[in-house]
């Protein structure tokens, strides 16, 4: 199987009562749950519980209580808090040694026709292939990686700046990446929506450190996320190349805040993203 079979595996959650989904973390060694696993698995435990095909998240807004344990699995529980005529509302705890790990609620919507406006994507910047994958632009840095260098990536993402080890000491104010799933998905919007929901959580924190010329390498730097949220405003394809136009917010008070924009490569905007995150840096 390939990095992103295992990941559609990872995304298919086991029903085990009506509302209650388990899902399990991949056999790699790891600290914690990743948030963007946490976070997608929630959204597929809250896509199976809404009976009308045509409607699709339009929202999601989540906090991160606790680090996920890797090693046991994971229990979601759905409230069914609303089913309206155009919008239906649900609420999913994410639970492991009898407490909540992390809460999402996300908001779906039929399809309906309306206004049209939408913020311009990037312009004059490399196509996506043009640019090294992760393997390739990391070689140098093998060393400091470690067994993370080799680890299977269901989602190929391109630096359109340089990688963030040569950056570290020069300040900047933009983060660009180019990003897929790295193989053909099924036609199936809502798998599309929840691996998109997996990559949003790569990369968009490191983003708040910007301004400071730092990385998440730095010694005595900790970070972790604490809230998440998306809006999702056009149909997209997560096997197709999603330019993930990121920027800080704000970074104080030992939070950091970024935000990005996700355009497919034919100029429309899909998905906004906003992460707020723990930001600590013990010699400071």
């Amino acid at each position: 199987m390939t990095a992103i079979d295992d990941l559609i595996t990872l995304l298919d959650l086991e029903s085990i009562e009506v509302n209650i989904f388990r899902g399990v973390s991949p056999d790699e060694n790891r600290q914690r749950v990743f948030g963007g696993q946490v976070a997608g698995q929630a959204l597929v435990a809250a896509t199976r519980t809404i009976e009308d095909p045509g409607r699709t998240v339009h929202s999601l807004h989540a906090y991160f209580l606790r680090p996920g344990d890797p090693t046991v699995p994971i229990l979601y529980e759905v409230d069914r808090i609303r089913d309206g005529k155009s919008f239906t509302t649900r609420r999913v705890v994410a639970i492991q040694h009898g407490r909540a790990i992390f809460n999402l609620q996300a908001s779906f919507h039929i399809a309906e026709s309306g206004l049209d406006h939408q913020l311009t994507m990037p312009t004059g910047l490399p196509p996506a292939e043009s640019l090294p994958d992760f393997k390739t632009l990391m070689e140098p840095h093998r060393a400091r990686l470690g067994d993370w260098y080799d680890r299977p990536r269901p989602i190929d993402v391109r630096y359109v700046d340089d990688d963030p080890f040569t950056r570290n000491g020069v300040p900047s104010y933009e983060q660009r990446v180019w990003l897929r799933a790295d193989g053909k998905l099924p036609d199936d919007p809502t798998l599309h929506a929840c691996i998109v929901t997996y990559a949003s959580d790569m990369t968009l924190l490191d983003t708040s450190l910007l301004p400071f010329g730092l990385s998440w390498e730095t010694p005595g730097m900790q970070m972790a996320s604490l809230d998440h949220s998306m809006w999702f405003h056009r149909p997209f394809r997560a096997d197709d190349w999603l330019l993930y136009d990121q920027r800080p917010i704000s970074t104080g008070g030992a939070r950091g805040l970024a935000g990005g924009n996700l355009f497919t490569t034919d100029g429309a905007l899909a998905i906004t993203v906003v992460q707020e995150g723990l930001v600590r840096v013990a010699s400071r």
